[in-house]
């Protein structure tokens, strides 16, 4: 349990000091993102992007767990 909080703590602090060059992949701007904008109200729902995101941790953990 402590060994996985370890490893989570250093990937989030790998992934804020990488975001100035993860900010500029096309992530969030895929086709297939739901963005609907009205005068008061924008509502954003990045589905491709989520689906990309999800397969790839998918892959890492089916790759470090063999």
């Amino acid at each position: 349990m402590n060994r996985t909080l370890i490893l989570v703590g250093l990937l989030i602090v790998a992934i804020g000091l990488l975001w100035p060059w993860l900010s500029r992949l096309p992530l969030g701007h895929l086709p297939g993102d739901v963005v609907i904008r009205r005068e008061n109200l924008t509502f954003y729902f990045p589905i491709t992007t989520m689906i990309l995101v999800s397969l790839a941790i998918s892959a890492l953990l089916w790759l470090f767990q063999r």
